[in-house]
């Protein structure tokens, strides 16, 4: 077995024997770019003509836009993720992280389950074709109080602790005799006027709105819902006329919009903001922006100004062979919005927003561009016009900008839902999105906090150190569970 090779589950017969000598493909990083093109790749390639690898932390690809919505209990949250194993039979999947490329000697150095469980704590898996996916990080800034007692909003466990933690601070705000503590509880705010924030921050307050009703001390008045944007606009994608909308929308619902306003500290419980402004509060969520995976800057790659991988239009790294990217970790010149120099007749300057659907489209490309560097054909350049961006502002509210047209409201709110259900991965998820929203429509939403799921051992440790063992030490060992409806 080659250094670094998987094994394959032979049980099954789902990956199949590369043939000797086979380029090994590496995907680093499975969110929309390492799955797609792994997917692509799986399809595209002859049995056997190569053998790919995809190295991502989690088994599971995720589907951010359906974030705010999970968060908001009206969508399963295991119904939000793509498992790899099942999209990508055809390939290895390996859990894990790449620390660091050593690119002049094709390989890379990787922090896997394995490789803790065994104690080595890293393995070097070689490499003939590299794909760079791993996607970016939340940007955070050295604000006091912000590691400590802020929340992100990137990855589906966050979005399902934001859920919980909220309707944890109705119930304490319900059951406290101190006004500071029900103040503080019932003040939620959120920093970032993009995607994340504004959808995320619009599904929880129409969750905790509707929540309220079954608190008979708590009203929906009693709430305060705040979001700090330090730019004039939130939802700049979707354009200044349909941001302002939005902007308008929120306020309507007695939502604290601050534009121009940044988040100077919140420690102590406490968010201060750059114009004096002063909110006590136990919740804070940022989504301020996100910068490219740390990874990049331990390749020695070229980067650009902002730490991205410089890539030609054939999404291959300028001035390293065999190395592809793409999504946010690859700065992508942008052909249908480029114009080209009165004087040299040259295109350049713009890139390609780093968002999904660049990323899904670029993905393709690159697949396609591997499979013919392997056999020797001529390469495609990515050529996309950005179509336009939709946006939710809660149940049956939106904004969208698609194609030069603007639709706000119940119109909106429908191309956002039947966009994004065209564009999760599989026919499977589709259909149980679909049903999760048909249902949502005929019942009642769930308000249930499950707040335990994030400590299932706490009660257990908690029994383990107060129960005191008896003196022959056997009792509690005969495997009987207590649960045989005696009276005690």
């Amino acid at each position: 077995m080659r250094h670094g090779e998987v094994k394959a589950d032979k049980s099954r017969g789902t990956t199949p024997a590369p043939q000797p000598g086979a380029p090994r493909i590496l995907v680093i990083g499975g969110g929309y770019v390492g799955m797609y093109t792994a997917l692509r790749l799986q399809r595209k390639l002859r049995s056997g003509e190569a053998e790919v690898t995809v190295v991502t932390p989690d088994p599971y690809m995720t589907y951010q836009p359906f974030l705010p919505e999970a968060a908001a209990g009206n969508i399963s949250p295991r119904h939000v993720v793509v498992p790899l194993r099942r999209i990508l039979p055809g390939c290895r999947i390996v859990i894990g992280e790449a620390t660091a490329i050593d690119h002049a000697k094709r390989t890379a150095t990787l922090k896997t389950l394995g490789s803790e469980a065994e104690g080595t704590g890293t393995v070097e898996y070689g490499y003939d074709e590299l794909v760079l996916a791993p996607g970016s990080v939340s940007r955070t800034l050295p604000i006091p109080g912000l590691a400590e007692h802020a929340i992100g909003f990137k990855i589906v466990e966050e979005a399902i602790g934001l859920r919980n933690h909220v309707l944890e601070q109705l119930d304490i705000a319900s059951s406290t005799r101190d006004p500071a503590v029900r103040d503080a509880a019932l003040t939620f705010v959120f920093v970032g006027g993009g995607y994340a924030g504004v959808e995320a921050l619009a599904e929880l307050e129409d969750m905790a709105r509707y929540a309220v009703r079954y608190y008979h001390n708590i009203k929906a008045e009693d709430m305060k819902w705040v979001l700090v944007e330090a730019t004039g606009r939130i939802l700049p994608e979707v354009g200044e006329a349909m941001g302002g909308y939005a902007v308008r929308e929120l306020r309507a619902r007695n939502i604290d919009v601050r534009l121009g306003t940044r988040l100077d500290s919140c420690a102590d419980r406490l968010a201060v903001l750059s114009d004096g402004t002063r909110f006590p509060t136990r919740t804070v969520v940022w989504t301020a922006g996100v910068r490219p995976s740390p990874l990049l800057a331990a390749t020695g790659l070229p980067l650009d100004g902002r730490g991205r991988l410089c890539c030609t239009a054939r999404l291959t790294v300028d001035g390293a062979e065999h190395v592809w990217a793409a999504g946010d970790a690859a700065a992508v010149p942008d052909l249908t919005a480029a114009v080209p120099d009165r004087t040299t007749g040259e295109t350049g300057g713009k890139e390609c927003a780093p968002n999904a659907q660049h990323a899904v489209r670029q993905a393709k490309v690159l697949a396609g561009n591997i499979v013919a560097s392997l056999r020797g054909e001529p390469l495609q350049d990515y050529r996309h016009a950005y179509a336009g961006s939709v946006a939710s502002l809660g149940l049956h509210r939106g904004v969208a900008h698609v194609y030069g047209r603007k639709v706000k409201g119940y119109p909106a709110w429908l191309m956002h839902r039947a966009y994004h259900l065209s564009r999760v991965p599989t026919f499977n998820r589709k259909a149980r999105v679909l049903a999760e929203w048909t249902l949502s429509g005929l019942f009642k939403r769930e308000i249930v906090s499950l707040g335990s799921l994030e400590h299932p051992r706490a009660e257990f440790e908690l029994a383990a150190g107060t129960e005191r063992p008896p003196k022959d030490g056997r009792a509690g060992q005969d495997g009987h569970d207590g649960r045989d409806g005696t009276a005690g």
